[in-house]
């Protein structure tokens, strides 16, 4: 999933979890559902500001060297402005283009 890309609101949105916990039948396993998810966003999206970084980082921690980077400003506002990871899996799982399994649940239907 490209986060840029993504439709999810900027701000935060009342749902109704009772209906959200349709696909999963239990409010906490769909909560469980979207806090992994929510969590494997931010970490992609980390990664990808730790990557746009590096390229401003200097090799020396001098405090009189290190002056402000527009382009590196830029780039952290843009990431600030994105969607938070939580909206962008909420968005993900009503739109249903998460795939999870119960590996539990799973177990006591073989039985």
């Amino acid at each position: 999933m490209d986060y840029k890309k993504t439709n999810a609101p900027l701000n935060t949105v009342t749902r109704d979890l009772i209906e959200m916990s349709e696909q999963t039948g239990n409010i906490y396993e769909t909560v469980c559902v979207v806090s992994k998810r929510a969590n494997q966003i931010a970490v992609e999206m980390k990664k990808d500001l730790e990557k746009k970084l590096q390229e401003f980082a200097s090799m020396n921690d001098n405090l009189e060297e290190i002056s402000e980077n527009r382009e590196q400003i830029e780039i952290s506002r843009y990431y600030e402005k994105l969607p938070k990871p939580t909206l962008i899996a909420e968005q993900e799982y009503d739109e249903k283009k998460i795939y999870f399994r119960n590996p539990a649940k799973e177990k006591d239907n073989i039985e």
